[in-house]
């Protein structure tokens, strides 16, 4: 377990089920504040299950879950308020331009003008001011969603999966985005993804989940520098990889 300031995120021994299905087994997790964590593993891991958990979606069986020392059980109002998220499909109104959708939802929390045209500009989306969603590519919908997460300069943001299904160059759009983020506010980030390079570019660490459990947690140099016996071919030397961590612990590839 890490060393961190008080938890800003605290998951205590938390289980989740769906019928005959253990989503979530018994997770220990605490996030600071400013960090940026990745939750990695492939499709069924438990990753999403987890978030929707610490977002308020769904309810552990099992365990607690604080967010700035509270529970959502009598502080949903406060806790939405601080908080940004952006699910793995985030539909909008197809028939609403992207200005009059920034407006829509900052009308939610009481946000003008100005802090509608500062995300616009911040997500890349000025020049489709006056597009309708629906004409939009899944790139800009992605950063349009990002930009709607993040309109109410919460102080913890949770994205699961926003660059899935997208091509690498919109992939590295977003990833520039949550950069820029990470430079201008102290919010902590929570980014589940099944892609490693996104976690080694944006994460500063990695939580490695495999059948609802945690099976690796650390900085990426400390998780890197403890694989052993990861066969590298001698006439063409490579960087070790989260890849290759997850195949040390699972005998899989990340994307199996």
């Amino acid at each position: 377990m890490q060393t961190v300031a008080p938890g800003i995120i605290e998951v205590r021994n938390v289980f989740k089920s769906f019928k005959t299905v253990q989503a979530v087994r018994g997770i220990d997790l605490q996030i600071g504040a400013g960090q940026f964590v990745a939750i990695l593993g492939p499709n069924g891991a438990g990753k999403t299950t987890l978030v929707e958990m610490i977002e308020g979606i769904q309810r552990p069986d099992k365990g607690e879950i604080l967010i700035m020392g509270k529970t959502w059980k009598g502080n949903e109002d406060y806790l939405r308020q601080i908080i940004g998220l952006s699910l793995q499909e985030t539909h909008f109104i197809d028939k609403l331009s992207v200005w009059e959708t920034f407006r829509l939802f900052a009308s939610f929390f009481g946000i003008g003008k100005e802090r509608c045209e500062e995300v616009m500009n911040l997500v890349a989306l000025e020049e489709k001011r006056k597009a309708w969603v629906v004409n939009l590519s899944g790139g800009q919908r992605q950063r349009l969603a990002l930009g709607i997460s993040m309109l109410n300069k919460p102080r913890i943001l949770l994205l699961d999966e926003p660059t899935t299904g997208l091509d690498p160059n919109a992939r590295r759009e977003i990833w520039a985005i949550l950069r820029k983020l990470k430079e201008q506010s102290g919010a902590s980030l929570i980014l589940t993804t099944h892609y490693m390079e996104e976690a080694e570019q944006l994460c500063d660490y990695i939580v490695i989940m495999d059948h609802g459990k945690i099976l690796k947690e650390g900085t990426l140099d400390l998780l890197l520098g403890e694989i052993r016996d990861i066969p590298i071919q001698p006439v063409a030397p490579r960087k070790i990889t989260l890849d290759d961590l997850f195949i040390s612990l699972t005998g899989r590839h990340l994307d199996d």
